[in-house]
Order: structure tokens, then C-alpha cells, then sequence
């Protein structure tokens, strides 16, 4: 494979580096990895998971993935970034030319994401605009069409829910209504695109000083959380549960898997966010000092975030609970007299033992009514993704003092966590486009992000259909999972056997003054690349399920397989082209009677002219 090596010391900055924007200092670039990595799934994906798997004990792998796996891969990815001086296309070009398709891969995993994660965004204005509301819009059930009662779905349910299917996204049956535009959704979309485009106008001048913002602003909205959540009735409830370990969960494997997983996406490996970020710092800049504090850092806001959660959720589960208790107590008074004061939640299961023996007939049509009330079985309740953010913290809140306040806290630290990612994802997409000559030679920067977020503004009004959180659910699990994995194990072969460990060893020491040391090199060269391969085992099994499981219509199945195929295909078919072109080359250089057939050329310059 051909390499091309760049000199090792500060005059590597030619021409191209000289006019290549930079950030105005070290810091800004940690707060814009911060803002980038530091998301959503901090929020609401790693409290689920530390339910699921032990509690307290997830931590226990968690951190042992994050030294093995998070921090080796976001240090060599910083590294590549900083070294090359391009985006991912260029970054992977310039290590070698059989890997242009790796970065292209990138560029569409990020594509992809875009299309449907700016939806969580639109998601969070609408319930913004909806928390100046005296009562809050999902506090309760709103009375049916003949004003009798209330809408028999939502007593069924619970107003957040209603709130949440019905009002937000107003879902159709299956994914074949597909049903018209949801033209509030749609609008609040257009204004999530706008605010992105806004910031991402003047590259790194205008995202260098927005990220000072969706870096920090969450952490004050934690911070005000934590205080207001370790007040509330039953928070100890939630932290009980939360840090006491289930350790028989170490011996299950899905435990560590899903350890590695969590710490490889909180970090967003693989999108070409990381390269952009860092192809934008001075060559001097310590990558290595970097790659420890915002692995360090995003950690640490997952379970601080988690703490936050599970206070909450403690409450949430308490409030329920009790609720119960007092609806089963309320009920028996009624039905059998009984004096008030003679039922408590100390002694209810001793009443209705005895009510039971007594009154048996009586008991029996009242038995469906009476519900077992546990508070273990509140806190089991595992709920995870939009699920968490938007219907179980919309059912706290509405039970807080002064709950507007607090609504309006929580959605804009979502709108900042969700704007921080974007900008990554943005920066993934417009980097590699913008470091194209012929392609700025014909549109200014403003045009080329502006068109970036116009299509995929008309793209994503897909998710504000009837049927779009289907559709919304199907990006989810399939645009990047597999393709991230695979792009990332692909990176770190190339740069520990392609472009070789030894020349990045020196690479880094012109970069930072110093080689990496054996730990970097072990983690890049073995183990790493070793844990991401049961990760993809554990990818294929659901894959499988999922579309037996979910039924997906025929045409949906397509859209699964095209965006798997779309990115991973990337890789061999970029080697693929630049073996032909090279071959077209050489063909061109050799006498007429040595060349090959017509067919053969005119088939392989259709190829490469798709491809390019």
C-alpha cells in the first residue's frame, strides 16, 4: 500500500496549513470535544444501563472499558486529526490511499445521524415552548369532545404519555400509516436546523464560541438538579438502588459488552468528529493531556449524571408508590366503612389479609380494582432513550414546586447537550467537503453548511410524520451501530499496521515532544482492537431478532439493509476505486499493445466516475 509521510518536525505547515482556520486556544478545542461527546446518551442511556446491569457494579466495568477502549481510541483518533491536518476523507487519504473509503464512511455514518438526531433537538423546543404553561400541558388528562370526563387514552395511560404520543408525536398504529406532517414538529425542526446552521456559519469563529456554551450550561442545569433532586421525597430511594451492586452481574458477559459499547458512543468514535476537531489545532498541541480530560470528563458526567437521574427517580417511584398505597387504602374505607385512620401503609397487607378471610365475595369484586403496590417494582421499571428524557422526567417535574422552572431548566440543558453533538456531527460532514479545493473553489463555506443543513432539514421532516418515530427508531438502531465498529476497528489496523506503529511513534513525539508509551501502544496495537470484535457479535445477534421480532414491512427492511450497506461498503469499495484508477494510470503509461481491452477501461472509468 502506498504511504506518504509528511516531514516530522514544526515546518510541516506548507501552504494549505498556513490559511487552514484554527481554534484561538487549546481550551476551546477541549469545551468543543467536550460539548461534542458529552450528550444525550450521558443522560439518559447510562442510567439504564447502570439499572440493568448492577447497579453500582457497572461502574466496576465501565471504567476498566474506559481505560482499555475509550481512552486509547479517542487519543489515536485526536492524534490522526492533529497529524494529517485534514478531515476524515484527507486524514485517511494521506496514510494511505486504499483507505480514502474509511473516511468516506464517516462522513456518511455522520450524515446519517444528522438526519434524525436534530429531531431530539425540535423535540426539545416544542416542550420548551410548552413549559410556560400554567398548568403544564402534561400535568393532566385534557377533558374528551363532549367535556364529560377525560380522554379514556390517556386515563388508560398517564398524561405524560398522552402527552408524549398523542400531542407531541401524534403516532399513527405501524410504520404502514405513515400519515401527514406534524407541521408544529416540523416547524420546531426547521427552527433546530436554523439554530445549527447559525452556529456553525463561520466554521470554527462562530462554533469556537458557541461551544463555551453547550459545554457548560448543562453542568450549572445538573448542578441545580442535583441540589433540587436530593430534596425531594424518596431520592435516597433511587440512590439506594442505584449504588448498591448486584456483583453476580460481573460473571454475565452482555455486562462488559455493554460497558465497552456505552464508553465507544459516548465518546462518538468513529463519525470523523474527533479528526475534524483536532485537524483544526496548532501541530504542537498536546493531543495525549486532551484525550485523558475529555475521556476523564465524560465519564465523570455520566455518573454524575446518573446521580441526578436516580434522585429523580427515586422520586418518581416513591410519589407512585405512595399514590398507590393511598388509592388502595381510599378504596377499602369506602367500600367496607372502615373509620380513616384504621388503614395505613404500615398495616394495609394485614387489613386485606383479614378483609379477604372475612368478606370473601365482597373482596373478590373488589380485587381487581386493588393493585399491588411495590416500590421495588416501581425502581425495576427499566426505561431508557426518549422513554427517560421525555415522559419519566416530564412525570417528575410535574410533581415538583413550581414546575415550570424546572421544565425550562431540563429542555434547555437537552437543547444544549443535543446542539454540542450536532456541531460534531456538522463538523464531520462540512470538514471533509470544505477542505475539497474544487468544491470551495465554486461555493463559499456559507453555501456549502447551509445546503448541508437545507437537505437534511427536508430529510428529516420524514421523523415529523405520523409514523416518523418508527422511522426515527429504525436510524436509531441501524444507521451507525454496526458501521461505527467496523470503521473504527478498520483505524486502528490502518495506523498500527498500515501506516505503521513506529512512524506514528515519531509522529506523535514531533507533535507532543514525546513517544507514547507502552501502554498506548499495547492498547492500539491489541487489546482494543480485541474488545471491538465481541461488540460486533453482539451487534449481529439483535440485528437478526430485531427484524423477525418487529415485523418491518418489506420496504423498510431495504431502508435497514441500505443504511448498513451505504456506509460499511465504503471501505472495501474505496480500496476498490483507487486500485482501478491506479491501474488506469499505469495502463496509460505502457505501450498501446499492452493495454487492456475497451470494456474492461470503460467500465472501470464509469466506476470511478460514480465513485468521485
Amino acid at each position: 500500500l502506498l504511504r506518504l509521510s509528511l516531514p516530522s518536525k514544526p515546518g510541516w505547515r506548507g501552504a494549505m496549513e498556513k490559511s487552514r482556520p484554527l481554534w484561538d486556544n487549546p481550551l476551546q478545542f477541549v469545551f468543543a470535544c467536550i460539548s461534542y461527546a458529552v450528550g444525550l446518551g450521558n443522560v439518559w442511556r447510562f442510567p439504564y444501563l447502570c439499572q440493568m446491569y448492577g447497579g453500582g457494579g457497572f461502574l466496576i466495568p465501565y471504567l476498566i472499558m474506559l481505560i482499555v477502549e475509550g481512552m486509547p481510541l479517542l487519543y489515536l483518533e485526536l492524534a490522526v486529526g492533529q497529524r494529517m491536518r485534514q478531515g476524515s476523507i484527507g486524514a485517511w487519504k494521506i496514510i494511505s490511499p486504499y483507505l480514502c473509503g474509511v473516511g468516506v464512511a464517516s462522513v456518511v455514518v455522520s450524515f446519517f445521524l444528522s438526519m434524525y438526531y436534530n429531531v431530539i433537538n425540535a423535540w426539545a423546543f416544542w416542550y420548551l415552548f410548552h413549559s410556560f404553561q400554567d398548568p403544564l400541558p402534561w400535568a393532566t388528562c385534557p377533558l374528551n369532545s363532549n367535556r364529560t370526563g377525560y380522554e379514556e387514552e390517556c386515563e388508560k395511560t398517564s398524561s405524560t404519555q398522552y402527552f408524549w404520543y398523542r400531542e407531541t408525536l401524534n403516532i399513527s398504529p405501524s410504520l404502514e400509516d405513515s400519515g401527514s406532517i406534524q407541521w408544529e414538529q416540523a416547524l420546531c425542526l426547521m427552527l433546530a436546523w436554523l439554530v445549527v446552521y447559525l452556529c456553525i456559519l463561520r466554521g470554527t469563529e462562530s462554533t469556537g464560541k458557541v461551544v463555551y456554551i453547550t459545554a457548560s450550561l448543562p453542568y450549572c442545569v445538573l448542578i441545580i438538579y442535583l441540589i433540587r433532586g436530593l430534596t425531594l421525597h424518596g431520592a435516597v430511594n433511587g440512590l439506594i438502588y442505584m449504588f448498591t451492586p448486584k456483583l453476580e452481574q460481573l460473571s454475565n458477559p452482555k455486562t462488559w459488552i455493554s460497558a465497552a459499547t456505552q464508553i465507544f458512543f459516548s465518546l462518538g468514535l468513529g463519525f470523523g468528529s474527533l479528526i475534524a476537531f483536532a485537524s483544526y489545532n496548532e501541530p504542537s498541541n498536546n493531543c495525549e493531556r486532551h484525550a485523558v480530560i475529555v475521556s476523564l470528563i465524560n465519564s465523570t458526567t455520566s455518573i454524575f449524571a446518573s446521580i441526578v437521574t436516580f434522585s429523580i427517580y427515586g422520586f418518581k417511584a416513591t410519589f407512585n408508590y405512595e399514590s398507590c398505597i393511598n388509592k388502595v387504602i381510599l378504596i377499602l374505607i369506602n367500600a367496607f366503612d372502615l373509620e380513616e385512620g384504621s388503614v395505613t401503609a404500615d398495616n394495609l397487607s394485614d387489613v386485606k389479609e383479614y378483609l379477604m378471610a372475612t368478606y370473601p365475595q365482597e373482596y373478590a369484586q373488589l380485587s381487581p380494582q386493588l393493585k399491588n403496590c411495590s416500590l421495588e417494582a416501581e425502581l425495576d421499571t427499566a426505561v431508557q432513550g426518549t422513554g427517560l428524557a421525555f415522559i419519566v422526567y416530564s412525570e417528575a417535574i410535574k410533581n415538583m414546586e413550581v414546575p415550570q422552572l424546572y421544565s425550562v431548566l431540563y429542555f434547555v440543558m437537552l437543547l444544549m447537550l443535543g446542539i454540542g453533538s450536532m456541531l460534531g456531527n456538522t463538523a464531520a460532514i462540512l470538514t471533509p467537503l470544505t477542505d475539497s479545493k474544487a468544491i470551495t473553489a465554486r461555493f463559499p463555506k456559507e453555501v456549502i453548511s447551509g445546503a448541508v443543513c437545507f437537505i437534511n432539514c427536508v430529510i428529516g421532516l420524514t421523523f415529523t410524520m405520523e409514523a416518523g418515530n418508527y422511522w426515527f427508531d429504525i436510524f436509531n438502531d441501524y444507521a451507525a451501530t454496526l458501521s461505527l465498529l467496523l470503521i473504527v476497528l478498520v483505524e486502528t489496523i490502518a495506523v498500527c499496521y498500515i501506516y505503521g506503529i513506529r512512524r506514528f511513534e515519531k509522529d506523535l513525539h514531533g507533535m507532543i515532544g514525546r513517544k507514547p508509551n507502552w501502554y498506548w501502544k499495547i492498547m492500539w496495537a491489541f487489546a482494543s482492537p480485541l474488545l471491538i470484535v465481541p461488540e460486533l457479535q453482539r451487534i449481529f445477534s439483535p440485528l437478526q431478532g430485531q427484524l423477525v421480532t418487529k415485523d418491518y414491512p418489506s420496504y423498510a427492511l431495504a431502508v435497514i439493509g441500505l443504511l448498513v450497506a451505504a456506509s460499511t461498503m465504503c471501505i472495501p469499495l474505496g480500496a476498490l476505486v483507487t486500485f482501478i484508477r491506479k491501474r488506469l494510470k499505469r495502463e496509460r503509461t505502457l505501450p498501446p499493445s499492452s493495454a487492456t481491452g475497451p470494456c474492461w477501461k470503460t467500465a472501470a472509468t464509469i466506476i470511478c466516475s460514480s465513485y468521485l
